[in-house]
């Protein structure tokens, strides 16, 4: 079989997250990160022939990298065989009992207090904005009767800052994340946040959603 080129972004996406993965036979990719604040799932176009562990995502990759379109054959039990034309490589797999793999049990919001749309080119400003200004946290906060997104540092109040209005709203709130756990594919998507502390990203055009925890510190009212 090979692998699609989204799904290959996609595991590269994955690999900022975990750098293991449980691989599990059929089309679902599942992971969550060691500290256990993002999740992510995702379906993807193919369809994987059994279970097995890569314990360096990255480096699998780059190791598919070697080739211009490689088939990978998942016959023999510990390893696939890379190949394409002449070249050939043997990738051994993980035991599944070194990857931090995410609950079986499905994930679902407790609460759906605040949503809003993100599209592409805000999320991409704001992460540039946090690059630039160096700032760490990025906060939804409602108030005024509107939704803004708001790169800063919460600490200091004489932080620079950045901000897009993505909402309106009748309620007051801040949920608050930390920028570098904001590790999701570019795009556009539906969030939602609940005030249990945690949020779900769902990908408008592919089969893509993250589960992201939010700052202890976030506020509704």
């Amino acid at each position: 079989m090979k692998l699609s080129e989204s799904t290959l972004s996609l595991l590269k996406n994955f690999s900022t997250i975990n750098q293991s993965l449980l691989f599990k036979k059929g089309s679902k990719l599942r992971t969550i990160s060691v500290m256990k604040n993002i999740l992510a799932e995702a379906t993807i176009s193919e369809e994987l022939p059994k279970d097995f562990g890569i314990y360096d995502l990255n480096q699998f990759l780059n190791g598919l990298g070697l080739h211009q379109s490689p088939e990978l054959d998942f016959a023999n039990e510990n390893h696939v065989v890379i190949k394409e034309g002449r070249m050939r490589s043997q990738y051994f797999f993980a035991d599944a009992n070194v990857i931090i793999t995410p609950p079986e049990k499905e994930m679902t919001l407790p609460s759906e207090d605040v949503s809003f749309t993100l599209k592409t080119e805000q999320l991409d400003k704001l992460l540039k904005a946090a690059a630039i200004y160096q700032l760490p946290d990025l906060s939804v906060i409602g108030g005024a009767g509107v939704v803004k997104l708001v790169v800063r540092d919460k600490k200091n109040n004489t932080s620079n800052s950045f901000d897009i209005t993505v909402g309106e709203t009748e309620s007051e709130f801040a949920f608050n994340f930390k920028v570098e756990n904001i590790k999701i594919l570019p795009g556009t998507y539906d969030i939602t946040c609940s005030q249990k502390n945690i949020s779900k990203f769902i990908h408008k055009n592919i089969d893509l959603v993250y589960f992201i925890a939010l700052e202890p510190d976030s506020t509704f009212e």
